[in-house]
């Protein structure tokens, strides 16, 4: 171990020296709760995700049962290390189809591209074809288009943003707020991608994803569906997250590429301050590669497989340390059942880069 791991270590062990630490599971019908007390006890902890009559949120409440805390009685975060989640928001949002409404913004041409798709037939015979519900609830074709050698066939001129201004405001006073932005080969060549998006703030979306920040790899079909998802459901995880640094008395702030903006280009959801001034526990969530990430990178394309991840990752150690090299996970829910495989002869977990949740493909990345 190197000299900056040990430090690194001493300083986390000292900063959460007489301090709770929190790792939650919020499902779509339970939440789990194990909590290291400042006395360094674990203690775990059940309770119905939903139960409105009770509580509005079952992981802050937890964490009141836990310290001891009235129903309206402030979490005192200077007394919180950290607070780590998997949770099934998102997840269930779309399952469910709970996101919230989107406009999608593509090339010319190309409108009904995410809605063909791939044209996969998973049953041959099936003589009646059921398509997957569409995320978007409107779209609008872009006149322009670049090729893949980056020469523009067709500009974004004049008077085609004031053509496309035009829609997209009809489309703000329509009530839509999220707006997904996939043009032919912007993943390389953004140009385009960025000139529609900021239209779309300038409209006051939001919600701007934009394809090449979101997934900015090759394919138009798999690149604009996490677009879509990501647009449709970041809205839903930024309102959660938000009432949760709210409560632990870390409040939110949008952080641009220039610095603090209300509406920042980069589309960076959150940030938890947490300084002296604001003592505001480590806030950090799961994503749907296993790994955690802090509140304020936390996206709604990373945030569908956020849950059922978390409890692979927990199979597959449990699993090892009980000397199995190979696992089958089965983590049934309320609302959904994962199955999981992980064979340890390689030693690692095998990454997909293309997968198909509720009917939509999503996670390329």
């Amino acid at each position: 171990m190197t000299h900056h791991s040990q430090s690194a270590i001493q300083q986390e062990t000292v900063m959460t020296e007489g301090q709770w630490q929190f790792w939650i599971d919020r499902g779509g019908t339970f939440t789990d709760i194990v909590a290291r007390r400042p006395d360094g006890s674990l203690v775990v902890h059940k309770l119905l995700s939903e139960n409105p009559y009770r509580y509005a949120d079952a992981p802050l409440q937890g964490i009141r049962d836990l310290m001891g805390l009235a129903p309206d009685e402030p979490i005192p975060a200077g007394e919180i290390a950290a607070l780590k989640m998997g949770t099934t928001v998102a997840t269930n949002a779309l399952l469910e189809r709970k996101g919230d409404r989107t406009l999608l913004v593509i090339t010319e041409g190309f409108q009904d591209a995410l809605r063909i798709g791939y044209q996969n037939r998973p049953d041959i015979f099936a003589r009646h074809i059921q398509l997957p519900e569409m995320l978007y609830e409107q779209v609008i074709g872009v006149p322009e288009r670049i090729d893949a050698q980056g020469e523009v066939l067709k500009p974004l001129n004049a008077a085609a943003e004031t053509q496309l201004l035009e829609q997209l405001q009809t489309a703000y006073e329509a009530g839509i707020r999220a707006c997904a932005i996939a043009l032919m080969h912007g993943y390389r060549y953004p140009s385009h991608e960025q000139q529609v998006a900021e239209l779309a703030r300038q409209v006051g979306f939001t919600q701007v994803s934009v394809s090449h920040q979101v997934s900015p790899l090759i394919k138009l079909v798999s690149r604009g569906d996490t677009t879509v998802v990501d647009a449709y459901l970041s809205p839903i995880l930024r309102r959660y997250v938000d009432r949760i640094a709210a409560a632990l008395q870390a409040p939110p702030v949008a952080i641009g590429a220039q610095g603090l903006a209300p509406n920042p280009p980069d589309n960076t959801p959150f940030k938890i301050q947490n300084s002296k001034f604001n003592p505001g526990p480590r806030l950090m969530f799961m994503q749907s590669n296993g790994g955690l990430t802090d509140a304020s990178l936390f996206q709604g394309k990373d945030s569908i497989l956020s849950g059922p991840a978390g409890g692979i990752v927990g199979a597959v150690q449990t699993s090892l340390r009980a000397g199995f090299q190979n696992m089958i996970g089965f983590d049934m829910g309320g609302t959904s059942t994962d199955v999981s495989h992980y064979s340890g002869e390689s030693g690692e977990y095998e990454r997909t880069f293309e997968t198909e949740v509720a009917g939509c493909g999503c996670g390329h990345r």
